[in-house]
C-alpha cells in the first residue's frame, strides 16, 4: 500500500512556518548527526532562516573550524 503524495507549497501562516521551520531544522540535524555515526563521516549542514539567521551542524570539530 502507497502513501498519499504530499504536496509542498509555502506555508503563508507566519508563525506556523516558523514552527515547522525549527522542527524541520531540528530533524535535518539529527538525521545528519545520523548520517555521521552510520557511515563514519564529517558533516555539515548549514541552514539560513528566512531573516537570515545562519544555523549550522557539524559533525566534527575540524568541520566546525570551517565554518567559523
Amino acid at each position: 500500500m502507497m502513501r498519499e503524495k504530499i504536496q509542498i507549497k509555502k506555508i503563508d501562516y507566519l508563525p506556523a512556518r516558523q514552527v515547522t521551520f525549527s522542527k524541520r531544522r531540528r530533524g535535518i540535524f539529527k538525521k545528519a548527526g545520523e548520517l555521521s555515526v552510520l557511515c563514519d563521516s564529517e558533516v555539515a549542514v548549514i541552514i539560513f532562516s528566512q531573516t537570515g539567521k545562519l544555523f549550522d551542524f557539524s559533525s566534527s570539530r575540524r568541520v566546525r573550524c570551517t565554518f567559523d
